[in-house]
């Protein structure tokens, strides 16, 4: 049976420091190449904390799981912003292509059927961290996304 350690870590940067080399070296496994093999899958996420999922099935046999970030991590790299805010101040602008792309990342965690909904998802959380969508305030955006203002590039992206 496999032992599974699940931990975030950042993008590209892991260490075998905490969390992982506690975790993972009493299990027996080279806890170097579980990092390096973390830092490759995660790369493209630098600067972003990332859910990874590490199943070790022997000393030299193991399985890793990157998940993905929260939404509110995806907008606020998107827009180039350390952190949301929590009143009514704007952080920055989002384009529809922005928004449909951090949709796609994260379509198998959202309730959403469809991109369109998977969209509005995405909007909705813009709006929780001070972003536009468009230079709409994030209510507006959605209404816009519901009566079909981006239907095209919606489908294009489908």
């Amino acid at each position: 049976m496999a032992n599974v350690v699940e931990a975030l870590v950042p993008g590209g940067k892991a260490s075998a420091g905490p969390p992982l080399g506690p975790a993972l070296g009493p299990l027996g496994v080279n806890v170097a190449q579980v990092v390096a093999k973390i830092n490759e899958q995660t790369k493209d996420l630098n600067g972003m904390q990332v859910p990874v999922k590490i199943k070790v099935k022997s000393r030299t046999e193991f399985e890793i799981e990157v998940g993905t970030p929260p939404t509110s991590a995806l907008i606020l790299k998107e827009i180039g912003a350390e952190k949301g805010t929590g009143d009514k101040t704007t952080v920055g602008n989002l384009t529809m292509e922005q928004v449909l792309r951090i949709a796609n990342i994260k379509r198998r965690g959202l309730l959403s059927k469809t991109l369109k909904n998977a969209a509005r998802e995405v909007i909705g959380t813009a709006g929780s961290v001070g972003a536009t969508i468009e230079g709409m305030p994030s209510k507006e955006a959605q209404a816009a996304v519901a009566i079909g203002k981006y239907d095209e590039i919606l489908e294009a992206k489908a």
